[in-house]
């Protein structure tokens, strides 16, 4: 019908300014009036058909979410037991309101990607029995100005109108990336940011937590520091639970969970998994059993072994295999780099060398993997400093066989830099207890030249007292492409036998 109409008016308006123009009529202005109308409807269309669709993936993400309970979460005990105290708050209403205590408004769950947030909260609907509104903080942003305004009176509108359809008591509106448009207002921000964000504080002002159908707003950032101060003060956003990246025995819950549908074989050590992937996140741990799957199908195997699973480790840290074909130069160079992160990893921290490859995977031409370690979240200087060693190793032993450093180094250079700042934020060099703003660049940059001076002798001296180990490992390792840590510190083992003699 609208396309009818549509050929009418296209056929009709030229006839008419003919006719105009025919009988004397000056018709110009009523040309420039066509095109303003004309336009302004164009964009009050386009505009709708924005928000048209802003609303239909609202829509779409909105229906209530699978059946999900808080024992389906691994990993997340500390946070689980925070966000279930608070969420009580909503679920014993009556109870609370003899004593006087105010409900909770809003629940802000910080951490890293990854960690669980958005599952946290979906697990929070099915605790408390409420309506489930999901959106991300994208989708409130719009290049018209007010729009994302609306989409936030929208939001909180259709989970109060729900709930009463429904026949809930509660509802709980779940923005992810609120940093997005929570950020801080400092007068640089588009206007449109700055309204949205407006609206969301009115909105959680406008929460009546003693009338029903009552409204919990939950939010997840990996950056809390950008946050508006408004958003974070009691009264909106009252509980701010952490969701850090797993521990050693959350890391094996979160691997048991995602092994419940998978034929592991019967020698498979999942603890030995969950030790070497310290400082992973809920995802990846989901993805090492994933990737696991895959390995064993590629090779027609009936159940997941050891070995898919540590290659899955592999894939997740470093990338999948390539196959890129290199010199022998740059070959020997790997080789050389790899094993001088080998030999300081071995004098340092004797045992830790899991395994040594020349195979490229992601961006990395070869890698050592080193045996799991305990969760460690506390450093002694000591312990920094032999992690610069082992990073400072490839770079160092290049220097020694080649007279100089290749590019293969960069990202060992960053780890050592990153853990240099640890250090000096640390009060743990010469300059002692600082802040950062009241050090001059050119002391900081002169303490972090003298540690890490310091440290490549020592690592030289360390490589170069192990200079036979290069010699015979080298071609060994160029060979076979792969050393177990086993074979490697029986050729250390040789190595230290030869320099005794």
């Amino acid at each position: 019908m609208d396309k009818i109409y549509k050929e009418i008016i296209i056929g009709f308006v030229p006839v008419l300014l003919l006719f105009l123009v025919f009988i004397g009529i000056n018709a110009i202005p009523l040309i420039f009036m066509i095109i303003i109308v004309g336009a302004l409807f164009y964009m009050n269309r386009m505009r709708g058909a924005s928000m048209g669709i802003g609303g239909s993936e609202r829509k779409s993400r909105n229906v209530t979410p699978s059946y999900m309970t808080f024992d389906d979460i691994g990993g997340q005990q500390r946070a689980k037991t925070e966000l279930q105290e608070a969420l009580d708050f909503l679920i014993r209403h009556d109870e609370i309101a003899k004593l006087g205590i105010r409900p909770l408004k809003g629940i802000l769950l910080t951490g890293p990607p990854g960690t669980g947030k958005t599952l946290l909260a979906k697990a929070a609907a099915h605790y408390t029995n409420s309506i489930f509104m999901a959106a991300s903080g994208s989708e409130f942003v719009e290049m018209y100005v007010g729009v994302g305004a609306s989409r936030v009176r929208d939001l909180f509108k259709e989970a109060r109108a729900r709930a009463v359809k429904e026949n809930k008591e509660s509802a709980i509106v779940f923005i992810d990336e609120i940093d997005v448009i929570g950020g801080k207002r400092d007068g640089g921000q588009h206007r449109e940011y700055d309204q949205t964000l407006n609206q969301l504080l009115t909105e959680m002002d406008g929460i009546h937590t003693t009338t029903t159908p009552r409204v919990l707003i939950m939010a997840a950032t990996n950056r809390k520091e950008m946050l508006d101060s408004a958003l974070l003060r009691p009264g909106r956003f009252d509980r701010h639970i952490e969701v850090d990246l797993p521990d050693k025995k959350g890391r094996l819950h979160i691997l048991n969970i995602h092994a419940k549908n998978k034929p592991l074989a019967d020698t498979v050590n999942l603890e030995q998994i969950a030790e070497e992937t310290f400082h992973f996140s809920g995802a990846q741990l989901e993805g090492v059993m994933n990737e696991a799957a895959i390995y064993a199908m590629r090779q027609e195997a009936i159940t997941i072994d050891q070995s898919h699973l540590s290659q899955a480790v592999d894939k997740v840290m470093l990338g999948e295999k390539t196959d890129r074909e290199s010199t022998k130069e740059e070959r020997d160079r790997v080789a050389l780099h790899e094993l001088g992160h080998a030999i300081a990893a071995e004098a340092v921290r004797p045992g830790s060398v899991s395994q040594v490859a020349l195979s490229p995977r992601g961006k990395a031409l070869g890698y050592v993997r080193h045996n799991p370690q305990q969760d460690q979240y506390l450093y002694t200087k000591e312990n920094l400093e032999q992690q610069i060693i082992i990073a400072l190793g490839g770079a160092v032993a290049e220097e020694m066989f080649y007279g100089g450093r290749s590019t293969g180094s960069r990202n060992d250079f960053e780890q050592a830099l990153h853990l240099v700042r640890t250090m000096m934020d640390s009060g743990l060099t010469k300059l002692g207890i600082i802040d950062r703003e009241m050090v001059t660049k050119e002391e900081l940059m002169k303490e972090n030249s003298a540690i890490l001076d310091e440290l490549n002798v020592r690592t030289r001296e360390l490589l170069e007292h192990h200079r036979v180990v290069f010699q015979q490992s080298l071609h060994i390792l160029v060979k076979e492409e792969t050393l177990s840590g086993d074979q490697f510190r029986q050729l250390l083992e040789q190595a230290k036998v030869h320099i005794a003699n």
